[in-house]
């Protein structure tokens, strides 16, 4: 077996990525702190033609080296915006007719793979910070919350970690 040559792969220009048909799918970052996890979740959204990201309150935003290292240019392809307040950001997602999913363990989470979620319309991933995870108040603001399966000791993943599995799970209802 032999591995593909970039050029092989036919992936589209940053042009291209721009003008293609994306997943109805926006990814919230509620106060994310590490670059390289901002990085990586751009790549993953690049990976899925996600349409949007939203950075808010102490997430960074691109041009940033470190963010740079792990999007790998992802954050020139990906359309994302800033917001200072997440709350504000998650209301104006729902009216605009959004979905909002925290992805997180609590009282009444969906696990993820078992509700085909993204059938339904435009929906918005809430991911929290490292530490303390989504907001209260966010969470009080989201439709309900989807929880991803875990069977070791540890009660969470990693920020990017988390986006990419529920971004693929999701992918896979969206795309049908």
């Amino acid at each position: 077996m032999k591995k593909l040559a970039t050029e092989e792969m036919h992936r589209l220009t940053v042009e291209e990525f721009r003008e293609s048909v994306k997943l109805p799918l926006t990814v919230v970052l509620d106060n994310v702190r590490s670059l390289n996890n901002i990085g990586s979740v751009f790549r993953t959204a690049d990976a899925f033609r996600v349409e949007h990201i939203a950075l808010c309150g102490i997430t960074a935003t691109p041009p940033h080296r470190e963010i740079h290292k792990t999007a790998l240019g992802a954050e020139e392809s990906v359309e994302w915006s800033y917001h200072e307040d997440t709350e504000e950001c998650v209301r104006g997602l729902k009216e605009k007719g959004y979905k909002v999913y925290a992805v997180e363990i609590a009282h009444d989470s969906i696990r993820l793979g078992t509700d085909p979620i993204g059938a339904e319309g435009p929906v918005a991933l809430v991911l929290g910070n490292e530490i303390d995870g989504v907001q209260e108040a966010v969470m009080m603001l989201c439709d309900r919350a989807v929880e991803i399966p875990q069977y070791g000791t540890k009660h969470s993943l990693n920020v990017s970690c988390a986006a990419a599995i529920a971004i693929w799970e999701m992918s896979k209802t969206m795309r049908k």
